[in-house]
């Protein structure tokens, strides 16, 4: 995957990165999403088919923290099956994902070849021998009040996934020492792999516009700070509990997501080149470089660490703005939507004169970037995942691939 050119710079950014004064300080925030033990199962083994896995990665499992971004089945398990037809471009049916197929964390987990991430929350054949999904649908940083639930904010909040992982890696320790049977340690990871494994984190869309529909923008500029500051305490009780190697998300251009587009329409010269609402995606960049800024501070302050920071806003607006290059059509539109009613969505259930209806995918999921005018289509997820994989949105500038080749920093 690298060239003689890239190799030298990757040595020089890995020496940057874990060399810091003879400290192993770089934190990164991996925003995986825990979502279904059905999925893993149903998913079947870990296809190759994106970038192919990489040799002899010494990464044993994947972590993730989350909102619908990375969610491959927590909400579907807990509050009802994401419905048809979702899942369509990969299984033919629901697979837990909002997406017409995969995720950008699939295509991070085959990149490492290791299997898709099973859902916490899913009972049904889940294994996590090789890491789990905690992300959810309609999550946030902030811990979720009453107020914030009545407007559809999913009350599993990160702190509520960091309460998941910590009993996950509590009850393994104890289920590893007393089990007998293969079958059992064969779905858990080894005690000594949490340590080992990488952690994602991609979240902070919701908390951005959850603020922007129920405050003033000046208001949600005044909120950052402490999103950020929960984030970065997130962070900080997982390197606490052995976490070393963070894979961390930036936001993504929140301003042009179809469903603000239409829902909250802006005036003329609030629009950008592109289209997007401006005022929303400066939102997304101040929060952005907050965290960025945060992650930089606690490069210095984790010791034995690596922090990796992903620009996913850069890659995401590039491929919208750049859609007919990148072999995408109407970049804000969408592809999957109700045709008898315009008010329903794509992951929405609704009667038309007393029958069920469901959404109707349009005739070719992979030419749009919207699946459902909030997530993107597997397409596009794949191309954002290809951008962001080999290093060039990412502070340091170190491929994922990157993380499999360099020696494990010290618990």
């Amino acid at each position: 995957m690298m060239d003689g050119l890239n190799s030298v710079r990757i040595t020089r950014s890995l020496k940057a990165a874990w060399g810091l004064k003879g400290r192993l300080q770089v934190v990164a925030i991996g925003v995986v999403i825990i979502v279904g033990f059905t999925l893993f199962a149903s998913l079947g083994p870990t296809s190759k088919q994106a970038f192919g896995p990489s040799s002899r990665c010494q990464l044993p499992a994947i972590y993730n923290f989350g909102d619908s971004n990375s969610d491959t089945g927590s909400v579907s398990a807990a509050f009802g099956r994401v419905p048809y037809p979702n899942g369509i471009s990969f299984l033919g049916r629901p697979s837990g994902r909002y997406c017409d197929g995969r995720l950008i964390i699939d295509f991070i987990a085959e990149k490492l070849g290791l299997p898709y991430l099973s859902a916490f929350l899913d009972p049904l054949e889940g294994s996590f021998q090789h890491g789990a999904d905690f992300a959810a649908s309609g999550s946030t940083i902030r811990k979720v009040d009453g107020k914030m639930y009545g407007t559809g904010i999913n009350p599993l909040s990160l702190s509520v996934q960091l309460l998941q992982f910590e009993q996950l890696k509590e009850r393994t320790g104890e289920l590893y020492e007393q089990a007998t049977r293969f079958d059992i340690k064969s779905r858990l990871p080894k005690p000594e792999d949490f340590s080992r494994a990488l952690y994602t984190f991609d979240i902070g869309q919701n908390d951005l516009h959850n603020a922007l529909v129920t405050m003033t923008e000046d208001q949600v500029q005044k909120l950052i700070p402490e999103l950020i500051n929960q984030f970065a305490s997130a962070i900080e009780r997982l390197h606490q509990l052995g976490a070393r190697i963070f894979w961390v998300h930036n936001t993504g251009p929140l301003g042009c997501l179809p469903y603000l587009l239409m829902r909250y329409p802006s005036k003329p010269e609030n629009l950008d080149e592109t289209g997007c609402i401006k005022s929303y995606n400066e939102l997304a960049q101040e929060f952005n470089q907050q965290l960025k800024d945060r992650i930089n501070t606690l490069r210095i302050k984790l010791e034995h660490s690596l922090l990796v920071y992903v620009d996913v806003y850069s890659a995401k607006y590039s491929l919208i703005s750049n859609a007919k290059q990148n072999g995408f059509i109407d970049p804000l539109g969408y592809c999957c939507k109700h045709a008898e009613n315009s008010k329903l969505h794509c992951w929405s259930r609704g009667t038309v004169n007393g029958t069920a209806v469901h959404a109707t995918p349009c005739e070719n999921p992979a030419k749009h970037i919207s699946w459902d005018s909030i997530h993107y289509t597997e397409a596009a997820n794949k191309w954002v995942a290809n951008r962001i994989s080999d290093g060039l949105f990412s502070e340091p500038p170190l491929p994922i691939s990157g993380l499999c080749k360099k020696p494990l920093p010290a618990p």
